[in-house]
């Protein structure tokens, strides 16, 4: 071959070479599908890196590297949120907004007759979205995340309609502004005219999510994606209403969404729904329900939040979207506390742009009351625009007649079987014996809500689990011993494991909350996580007062399941020893309490009657919030009685006691000094 020859080769193999590597980053990072593993795209790069080596003088202007090392990066940084991003919690009809109003209403100690303000927008079906801006100047753009730390996502949003990178007129010198990012409908079905099958988004949430979350920053910029504000964080300047500050949106150059009404009438706001319900097939872009908020803004900060859902905020949805289609078969899934699942595999069948090919039954019971078999064929919904339910059969077809009876072993360990009185759901009781309870425990401590380790989801966790990696969460933070075996494994190469060992280093300083919703106790979910770190402070407190009942049950807020859940939990000497040793492995943050030199800060509290200035729950509330203990019944460990109007058998016992007591006044003095 002639150096001429050989020159022309070269130049074609990096031609190729550039080619599949920026079309093999694209499948990787365009909604997470590679088509080859991260060990055969490891090649093609160190093979390009050779090449360009040795042959400096034919390296290509625009080659992989640019984007290896600029433009695509391992993975986003981390911004931390001034103020967290909360999720809404859902309503579905006109009684649930009528409960929503009147909870407002007790916890700020109003009478049921008062008007409150709400203001009330098309809930966007997108992904959210925070926009710093320091001066008027944007500053920082991030996805929702956790809600306390998203994605950096600036680079991508430079090109989105209706976000300035300067404010206009008189802004906040600092301000976090929320809202959606989306895609109209036409625009969503361009971008996947333009893919192939197994790149096509299943509807333009996904589009918009996927479209925005492209490390290759080109991609998102060549988009069409929209932004419309809906929500507020951090502002160095207070607004006493919701509507002032939406006022000033469009001053400053941000477009609000205009399919609102601000109204005091709950028929009228349930009239709203209505309407946009019939006339939301019209629009652009897809809405998913109606967001009701309350206006009064010091009175938003007054409710403050239950776990990760604003008091003064929800959702009302939409009814779910309906379908017909057969049952094909009858499994049943064994999850993390055991419970055992029917779940129908069904005939494919898309169902608001999703394809549905799975859905629950949920219980035996179910099964029975419904009727349901192999064959039928059956109306299903996604309950919340979420989770696929088989509603009803709709008609009986020709089978076997076999009847799905509850297992008397579990389908996975072959375990005994059994369920609660008062229950509806079977259990297997092989609970440290069983692969699927073992396997689902370590995805749940990895996931978001928890660790929230990046590039580690299910597949990563079965496969470590069964290639004996790992046998356990504390086996995790011993992953970096196995580099050699994991850069062996399908799917795996450098890159990937160096960013994994990475993503666990970080998950390694966590909350006290996130720590103990990690650890999957039956009945301890993100609301009662946070409780018993309130309660605690740290998690030398929680081991030590794990097992003492009294303790555990005179918690306000935690209720009999929970407690006992607990007390079952630690009576498994492998989890008291898996506990401690997480305990040194893991840079546990306490709970911090805002203003430890309050009166009221260490002591332990009782509060009975009726209070006039504030309610019940809003007292409670602002004692937690500088440390004091609520507790649900007066003992010699009651340090004060907080009492009301027609106070009952608990002041008179404070008195017998000889417990001090304090007045409702005296109580907002102190709390408030």
């Amino acid at each position: 071959m002639t150096k001429k020859e050989d020159t022309k080769t070269i130049k074609k193999r990096l031609k190729n070479l550039s080619k599949l590597i920026n079309e093999h980053n694209i499948h990787y990072h365009h909604n997470d599908k590679p088509l080859i593993s991260d060990r055969e795209f490891d090649k093609l790069v160190i093979e390009n890196l050779n090449l360009e080596k040795k042959y400096p003088n034919l390296v290509l202007k625009n080659g992989p590297n640019e984007n290896v090392g600029g433009k695509l990066k391992n993975k986003f940084k981390k911004i931390k949120h001034k103020i967290p991003m909360m999720s809404l919690g859902n309503a579905f009809n006109s009684k649930d907004i009528e409960e929503f109003d009147e909870r407002i209403k007790k916890y700020l100690n109003l009478d049921l007759k008062t008007k409150l303000d709400y203001i009330c927008e098309a809930k966007i079906d997108g992904l959210s979205l925070n926009l710093t801006y320091e001066n008027g100047n944007l500053i920082s753009a991030a996805t929702r995340g956790d809600g306390l730390v998203g994605e950096d996502v600036t680079n991508n949003i430079s090109n989105i309609k209706n976000i300035p990178e300067k404010l206009k007129g008189n802004y906040p010198d600092i301000i976090e502004v929320r809202g959606e990012v989306f895609l109209l409908r036409n625009d969503f079905e361009n971008i996947n005219s333009k893919l192939d099958d197994k790149q096509k988004f299943a509807n333009p949430r996904n589009a918009a999510a996927g479209s925005l979350r492209q490390l290759d920053f080109t991609i998102s910029r060549s988009r069409p994606l929209q932004f419309l504000a809906h929500g507020l964080g951090y502002s160095s300047f207070e607004f006493n209403f919701f509507d002032e500050y939406y006022s000033n949106l469009e001053k400053w150059g941000i477009k609000k969404n205009n399919i609102n009404l601000k109204s005091a009438d709950i028929n009228l706001i349930f009239n709203f729904y209505n309407n946009i319900n019939d006339t939301r097939s019209d629009l652009e872009y897809d809405i998913d329900g109606l967001v009701i908020k309350l206006n009064n803004i010091s009175n938003q900060k007054r409710l403050g939040n239950v776990g990760k859902n604003p008091r003064w905020a929800i959702a009302l949805k939409f009814s779910a979207e309906k379908a017909k289609t057969i049952i094909q078969e009858i499994d049943f899934q064994v999850g993390r506390t055991g419970s055992i699942t029917p779940v129908a595999r069904l005939k494919s069948i898309n169902l608001g742009g999703v394809i549905i090919s799975n859905a629950t039954l949920h219980n035996f019971d179910e099964i029975k009351k419904k009727n349901i078999q192999i064959g039928d064929i059956v109306e299903i919904q996604r309950a919340g625009d979420v989770i696929p339910q088989v509603i009803k059969v709709i008609k009986k077809t020709k089978r076997n007649n076999k009847i799905i009876k509850p297992p008397k072993q579990c389908p996975v360990c072959g375990g005994k079987t059994f369920k609660e009185k008062n229950e509806a759901v079977l259990r297997c009781t092989n609970t440290y014996g069983c692969y699927a309870q073992k396997i689902s425990q370590i995805i749940h401590f990895v996931s978001k809500k928890a660790l929230n380790i990046d590039g580690f989801g299910e597949k990563q966790v079965k496969q470590f689990y069964n290639f004996k990696i790992i046998k356990d969460v504390s086996d995790i933070f011993e992953i970096k011993n196995f580099k050699l075996k994991i850069e062996k494994l399908d799917g795996w190469g450098e890159l990937s494991f160096n960013n994994l060992i990475s993503a666990i280093e970080k998950s390694k300083n966590i909350d006290l909350y996130k720590f103990i919703y990690s650890l999957g106790i039956r009945f301890i979910g993100e609301i009662n996580s946070e409780i018993l770190a309130k309660e605690f402070k740290s998690i030398e407190n929680f081991i030590l007062a794990s097992q003492k009942t009294d303790v555990l049950s005179n918690i306000d807020g935690l209720g009999p399941k929970a407690v006992n859940s607990i007390k079952d939990f630690f009576s498994f000497n492998q989890n008291k020893v898996l506990l401690e040793k997480l305990s040194r492995l893991l840079d546990i943050n306490e709970n911090k309490v805002e203003n430890t030199n309050n009166f009221f800060n260490g002591k332990n509290l009782v509060f009975t009657g009726s209070l006039i200035n504030i309610s019940r729950d809003e007292a409670k509330y602002l004692a937690k919030k500088v440390g004091a203990k609520i507790l649900s019944s007066v003992s010699k460990s009651t340090d004060y009685v907080i009492i009301g109007e027609k106070a009952g058998s608990k002041s008179k016992k404070a008195k017998e006691l000889n417990i001090n007591i304090l007045t409702e006044d005296e109580f907002l003095n102190k709390i408030n000094s």
